[in-house]
């Protein structure tokens, strides 16, 4: 089927929000390419449950495709346009399943030589709607920061080593109350710009005690019935399907509700997007470090959060996979010096997505050896490569991430 061809009572399987966006732009869906229009589907089919700064993406670029004239958006989608599709693709129903269309077009182009001329056409297009609407500035810089270690008394790893160019790295920091002033400074973080899933807090455990009901918690302890549904699901799905693509393009498909979750609209978002850290991200039903590291990445690339709050917490220790594979839930040994490997390597990734975001040279991230004197910050008011051995707090290091948008320098001398 072509885009040509559409009509409005094809989406009726569609989310409310989602079939008035069609509906609203059909006559622009049916003049995209045939590889375009299926890819657009998917975001749009998903816009209900998307996060704000998500659906805003959306929105500027249906504004965009609409501005453009039938020469210029004919020039714009030229790239597309030239990309050949096989019959499989196009007779697919990527009107339902666009998701599926995005997973197999992928593997399509790679096969077919097309993958550098797809992202050459993307980079391009991406580019130009983007300039048609500049970010707005943030009502305050954005703060990461990331607790590790919980478990370890002593190592002899050499922590932050990639991290250590970038930022201070502090030797001698004061422990006292730590995870409870961190976690006061996200919660009064939110207190002052109170934006719907624009501070987030992600724990590789039970999590701490959060009083601040607007912040947005998720962590590995909480999801263990859906972590635990979702292992079973493979577990069923791996004995029906041949090959990791189909096994993956059956989870791609699952809904919450089919995994227990209620369908309420005022939950959808954090529904869809918890499902999506454990049938989309690889080890994180399985290792909690992994689960941390991926929803971090998740929340900074779609929700572009203004803080997050991540705590790693001991993963399980490696077994044989059919063992893990298997698990209905016992305790197993954990193994807090492997963790903090992990972790370590996991913050310096989470910095990597900050950085990705709007206005990250004026952002702050700061990691802490939980319990330990060792921390490293990274600020546009601190100097690079640097290590302070004077004795600090972390009240003092937090505030060296700005309050309304304004840097407060203090002087904490570097050795």
């Amino acid at each position: 089927m072509l885009p040509s061809e559409l009509t409005a009572d094809q989406f009726s399987a569609y989310p409310p929000q989602a079939k008035r966006l069609v509906t609203a732009h059909l006559n622009l869906l049916k003049n995209l390419p045939p590889i375009f229009t299926p890819l657009l589907l998917r975001e749009i089919k998903a816009y209900d449950w998307k996060f704000p700064a998500e659906q805003k993406e959306v929105d500027v670029q249906l504004a965009y495709l609409r501005s453009l004239s039938g020469d210029q958006l004919q020039q714009s989608m030229a790239g597309f346009a030239r990309i050949q599709l096989p019959t499989e693709l196009t007779n697919s129903d990527w009107i339902n399943a666009p998701e599926l269309f995005s997973q197999r077009l992928s593997a399509s182009l790679w096969a077919t030589n097309q993958i550098d001329s797809f992202r050459a056409a993307s980079i391009r297009y991406v580019n130009q709607y983007q300039a048609t609407a500049p970010p707005e500035p943030l009502p305050v810089r954005r703060l990461t920061i990331v607790v590790l270690g919980e478990g370890v008394q002593e190592t002899s790893y050499p922590l932050f080593g990639k991290l250590r160019e970038h930022g201070v790295y502090y030797t001698n920091v004061d422990t006292d109350g730590g995870l409870t002033k961190l976690l006061d400074a996200v919660q009064a973080r939110h207190r002052a710009h109170p934006i719907q899933f624009a501070h987030w807090y992600v724990d590789g455990g039970s999590g701490l005690k959060v009083n601040d009901a607007g912040l947005t918690c998720v962590s590995y302890a909480s999801l263990a019935p859906l972590r635990l549904a979702v292992l079973n699901k493979l577990r069923a799905i791996g004995q029906a399907v041949k090959g990791p693509e189909r096994l993956q393009e059956s989870l791609t498909s699952m809904q919450p509700e089919q995994f227990g979750l209620t369908r309420r609209a005022d939950t959808a978002t954090m529904d869809h997007f918890q499902l999506s850290v454990f049938t989309e991200g690889s080890g994180t039903q399985l290792y909690s470090t992994t689960f941390v590291q991926w929803t971090a990445h998740e929340l900074l690339r779609r929700a572009q959060p203004l803080t997050t709050f991540v705590r790693f917490a001991p993963r399980q220790k490696q077994r044989p996979m059919d063992e893990m594979l298997a698990d209905e839930g016992e305790t197993f040994p954990v193994d807090p010096e492997g963790s903090l490997v992990d972790a370590d390597m996991g913050a310096y990734y989470i910095w990597l997505n900050q950085r990705r975001l709007a206005e990250s040279n004026q952002a702050s991230f700061l990691v802490w050896f939980e319990d330990h004197r060792q921390a490293l910050m990274i600020s546009p008011t601190l100097r690079a490569g640097t290590v302070s051995r004077e004795r600090t707090s972390l009240d003092q290091l937090l505030a060296r991430t700005g309050d309304g948008g304004r840097a407060i320098a203090l002087p904490l001398p570097l050795k």
